[in-house]
């Protein structure tokens, strides 16, 4: 809301300026229409950020009109425009309409009813829209955009970023309650199982306290099977349907990255499709944040009874210039899974992940 008042603001704002411009050089008989023209150049900017290639139009169309209504006034509302069509990415339309205008605002001029030699007419059209001011703004815009796309990929890096480390630390947890608890319950649990069988085969109560130790070692290695499950498992599922996105997102960032698949498997493990997302999703930006590649392929077979999954870069890194953390926790995933996982540097140059996941999970 805050930024729709600011545009009406703005929009506002230029018509009025416009307006004021054009007092006092108008010729009486189309002073209706100039100053209309005018009015509606300005206000026209209000759409510039939902449909800035039709501001654009509108407002090179109303200064042309303007100025065949006979009012030299600079065309301000049209260097918004190219600001605009510069920021939101569309270079060739900014280009082209920018040149039409300078070519076409001469002509405009001629057309005006104030008695002007062609010389006189070119000179007025090069005064309300000269080269530079078209520059700048185009300038301005193009900054601006690449800013943003900047802080952009900053922000969805440090999502990324975070929602790694999450994940890492998941997986810590696991291995922590893993190593210190799994352990001790299967010991109490086995232990009063043999006690509870000897009680049993020797003819003797069984005291409830034992049968109560028994079923509750029992719940709590349920239990804290599904705790372990549920941290290693993200919070969010990412499967081999979303490897387009992070491949055209690798592309989005300069990387000339390439998918190619082989072979077609409906029924994946969701584990198995799990682990694979994640693969390439590291591989991928190992390879863009360490290995200064230029090009990497992904490539993704689908095999009877395995997925192979194979990451190639063009790179220079090393097996120590990939981040142990993130080598460590893709090896963990496929040996969970009973699969196999080579990370090293390619015989020709560059540096290749190699994995092959069995997809008939024990």
């Amino acid at each position: 809301m805050t930024r729709r008042w600011t545009d009406w603001a703005i929009a506002a704002g230029v018509a009025a300026s416009l307006v004021v411009a054009g007092v006092g050089r108008p010729v009486a008989t189309l002073e209706p229409l100039g100053y209309a023209l005018l009015a509606a150049s300005g206000l026209a900017l209000v759409a510039r950020r939902s449909h800035p290639r039709a501001v654009l139009a509108a407002t090179g169309l109303t200064a042309l009109g303007y100025q065949a209504a006979g009012f030299d006034v600079p065309v301000i509302a049209f260097l918004f425009a190219v600001y605009a069509t510069m920021r939101a990415g569309h270079h060739v339309v900014t280009i082209a309409g920018s040149v039409l205008m300078v070519a076409a605002l001469p002509l405009a001029v001629l057309l005006s009813p104030r008695d002007l030699s062609t010389a006189e007419a070119f000179a007025q059209g090069r005064d309300v829209l000269q080269i530079a001011w078209l520059v700048a703004a185009a300038a301005a815009g193009e900054a601006l955009r690449q800013a943003e796309k900047r802080a952009d990929e900053a922000e969805r890096t440090r999502e990324e970023t975070a929602l790694r480390r999450a994940g890492e630390e998941r997986l810590h947890i696991a291995r922590e309650l893993h190593d210190s608890l799994t352990h001790q319950i299967s010991v109490i649990k086995l232990q009063a199982e043999v006690a509870v069988h000897l009680a049993r085969k020797r003819g003797e109560d069984v005291p409830d306290a034992l049968v109560a130790i028994r079923d509750a070692s029992r719940e709590a290695t349920r239990e804290l099977r599904a705790t372990l499950e549920a941290l290693r498992d993200d919070t969010d599922y990412h499967g081999l349907d979303d490897v387009p996105d992070l491949v055209h997102r690798a592309k989005t960032a300069g990387l000339d990255a390439r998918l190619t698949v082989e072979g077609r498997c409906d029924d994946l493990p969701a584990a198995v499709d799990r682990t694979a997302y994640r693969i390439v999703q590291e591989s991928l930006t190992n390879v863009a944040r360490h290995a200064q590649a230029a090009t990497a392929t992904v490539h993704i077979d689908h095999r009877p009874d395995a997925l192979v999954i194979r990451v190639d870069d063009d790179g220079t890194a090393t097996p120590s210039g990939i981040p142990g953390v993130g080598l460590q926790g893709m090896r963990e995933r496929v040996t969970a899974l009973g699969g196999r996982l080579d990370a090293a540097p390619r015989t020709g140059g560059g540096f290749r992940v190699h994995a092959e996941l069995p997809v008939v999970q024990p």
